[in-house]
């Protein structure tokens, strides 16, 4: 069973990242996670930026990920050492970093969660048995997203970059 529900069409795409982008300009916009200081515990992390999207462990400490997916075309994660404080904090929706870390045949769900966090939109295409996550992101101001075919195992098998649709953009012909 899959774990997101699956959507088809533009339109039903353009409705799900307008409804996320009207969430989360309702929920106060989460703060500003690039302005938090290496060494900052986490208790003033969350104290500033509310409760993460989502939280992972990791080998020395825990990851808060704090995404703004599906309105948004940010995921910020910080990284705590063992005694909570801020170690590192990243960015990861930048073309460089996504080129440079997704790694299709190697990568899987789990990965992509750790990393990347929910999918703004899961997909389905014919000729991919699998599901696809996107995620937007911008490239030079331009609206872009990332899409990872994600096979039935649970393994990242190809990424594809494409420019984002618009409202602006002609209807899809059957």
């Amino acid at each position: 069973m899959n774990a997101f529900p699956t959507t088809t069409g533009v339109g039903r795409s353009l409705r799900v990242l307008l409804l996320g982008f009207v969430v989360w300009t309702l929920t106060g916009c989460l703060g500003v996670p690039e302005r938090v200081e290496p060494g900052t515990p986490r208790s003033q992390i969350e104290a500033r930026l509310g409760v993460p999207t989502a939280e992972y462990p990791l080998a020395d400490g825990r990851r808060l990920q704090y995404s703004r997916q599906p309105g948004g075309q940010q995921v910020y994660n910080l990284d705590l050492d063992a005694s909570g404080r801020l170690r590192q904090l990243e960015q990861v929706m930048d073309i460089h970093w996504l080129q440079r870390h997704i790694a299709p045949d190697r990568w899987t769900r789990a990965d992509v969660l750790r990393n990347l966090g929910r999918p703004a939109i899961v997909e389905r295409v014919v000729s991919f048995r699998g599901d696809v996550w996107s995620y937007r992101f911008l490239e030079a101001n331009s609206p872009r997203q990332v899409h990872l075919h994600i096979d039935p195992e649970g393994v990242v098998r190809r990424v594809m970059f494409t420019d984002e649709p618009t409202p602006d953009d002609p209807p899809e012909r059957s």
